[in-house]
């Protein structure tokens, strides 16, 4: 039975059932200042330090509270943030950067030279184009308070863009952090202030406005331009359950549903003061991730297996039903839509669906009845049907498969564990990657073969490194898009994940909200309330 057959049991009354709301808000539904924007998150902020984790939701709580050197617009092209401008130098081998005048952290410090070398060594560990910054640096360093350089051995034209994939400019003190250890302080250097006294996990997150953050005079542009916030304190009300944050929505107890449940838009377009808004155009890649440390996943054979009877289809329409404006099949390992895209080897999951051929290919790929421990989030409403379809393909398949719910904050904990999955680790769990981030090989994560060094599933593919290395040091585009073709066919040849769709985002706010800024992701600056 789909999701939203089992919600149509419910119906309305889910929607009035108020009661609901006392236990389950932040807080009663009293008369809220109206300088106080309330929103309701797609989930629970367990992990704030967004290097640490690549979570959207400490993404989103990294852009509150911290500003970038480079910013990237709604059409993907980075921008000066906290930069005022720069320098290349030495054939493309030296780039010298100045900041912007004025610009402190929150506890009054000024931003320094030496708090962005910091921050930009710390970040560069954990994404796609910081690793290949750090491959090609000779040397990071502070000129003075408002200028630093970064001297390579070879020319990295794609800097502004590395800067720009959320590399947050933190304290000297806090960047000196292992990358692979949280941080214990969040004083930002950005528009709002974490208000860490009131941050209850599970319950709620608070942000004021940083009252002495100076915005740049641009226009806002996704995450770029004048970071202008109309708000005295943001609100993150974590709310599990979408049917009781539609009501909230519904009642004016909240003012912003960031991801309400694709059944209960209908509903909400009906509703007084409501509106539905998609602000997102790029969408995301619906996938499969895999542990590729242990059996049964280690098998390349095992998870070609699975490409026959692999339905995209069913997968969209588990999560999202009739909404077809908002979700798209037929889709490979890059963002469709975007110049990386390809249909290169797409056959493998366009073709002709076959159960017959996979379950023959199962039985010969060697596979020994291994357990399959299948992580599911209970509280990201499309990643769990996503996973009742896997967990139902896989049982078809003859693979034996024990389904495992728990919270998103679980889940991310859980996957970073390298134990066998009989001894706490893990086997299989879904999730969705933004589109700009899966974009191309520079910061595709999940498409790497670096192994331990990797994304979680941490498969090892030398020949799509290799690949990926010679996408960097490619002459033009066409010669980008040819490589991309081999790294898809590469891709489904050995699985180091299976996508399963592209779907895009709708928003649900109150129709007092106005000027909201056009993004993939919830932007609190530029939003006012009438």
């Amino acid at each position: 039975m789909k999701r939203r057959d089992l919600l149509a049991l419910a119906g309305a009354p889910a929607l009035a059932a108020t009661t609901a709301l006392d236990a389950t808000l932040a807080r009663p539904a009293v008369a809220q200042p109206a300088r106080v924007l309330r929103f309701v998150p797609q989930g629970n902020l367990n992990n704030p330090d967004p290097v640490w984790t690549t979570t959207t939701i400490a993404r989103n709580h990294g852009l509150m509270i911290w500003d970038t050197l480079f910013a990237v617009t709604d059409k993907l092209e980075p921008r000066p943030q906290m930069v005022e401008g720069h320098e290349v130098l030495d054939d493309g081998k030296r780039w010298r950067f100045t900041l912007r005048d004025g610009l402190a952290f929150h506890d009054g410090e000024p931003v320094r030279g030496t708090d962005c070398v910091a921050s930009v060594q710390r970040w560069a560990k954990r994404r796609g184009l910081g690793q290949r910054l750090l491959e090609q640096t000779d040397e990071m360093r502070a000129v003075s308070d408002r200028v630093f350089e970064i001297r390579m051995r070879k020319p990295y034209p794609l800097l502004p863009t590395a800067l720009a994939d959320w590399c947050f400019v933190m304290p000297e003190r806090v960047a000196r952090t292992s990358p692979f250890e949280q941080i214990s302080d969040y004083t930002g250097s950005g528009p709002f202030r974490f208000v860490r006294d009131e941050w209850i996990s599970g319950s709620k997150a608070v942000y004021a406005r940083n009252e002495k953050y100076v915005p740049r005079q641009e226009p806002p542009d996704g995450a770029a331009g004048a970071k202008v916030v109309n708000f005295d304190r943001v609100e993150w009300q974590i709310v599990p359950d979408q049917a009781t944050a539609a009501a909230a929505l519904q009642s004016n107890e909240v003012d912003w549903v960031e991801q309400p449940l694709f059944d209960l838009l209908p509903t909400l377009r009906r509703a007084r003061g409501v509106r539905i808004l998609r602000n997102d155009d790029v969408g995301a890649i619906a996938m499969v991730a895999f542990n590729h440390l242990h059996p049964p996943f280690n098998n390349p054979k095992l998870l070609r297996a699975l490409l026959p009877a692999v339905d995209q289809q069913a997968f969209m329409e588990a999560a999202y039903g009739e909404e077809r404006d908002l979700f798209r099949t037929g889709v490979g390992v890059f963002t469709p839509g975007l110049p990386m895209a390809t249909t290169a080897g797409l056959e493998a999951l366009t073709g002709p669906r076959d159960l017959a051929l996979a379950r023959k290919l199962v039985a010969e790929s060697g596979y020994a009845g291994e357990k399959v421990i299948l992580m599911s989030p209970s509280d990201y409403a499309d990643q769990q049907a996503y996973s009742q379809v896997v967990r139902d393909l896989l049982q078809k398949l003859g693979i034996a498969v024990e389904y495992v719910s728990m919270d998103w904050g679980t889940l991310v904990q859980r996957r970073a564990s390298r134990e066998p999955p009989e001894k706490g680790g893990w086997s299989i769990f879904c999730t969705t990657y933004e589109g700009m981030t899966v974009a191309n090989p520079a910061s595709h994560l999940p498409l790497r073969g670096n192994g331990l060094d990797g994304w979680f599933g941490w498969p090892t593919n030398k020949p799509m490194e290799a690949l990926r290395d010679q996408w960097f040091d490619a002459p033009d585009l066409a010669a980008q898009r040819r490589i991309c073709d081999e790294m898809q066919r590469l891709a489904f040849q050995d699985v180091p994940f299976l996508p399963v769709g592209q779907r895009f985002l709708p928003t649900a706010v109150r129709d007092s909200l106005r000027d909201i800024v056009k993004a993939s992701y919830p932007v609190f600056w530029g939003v006012r309330k009438v």
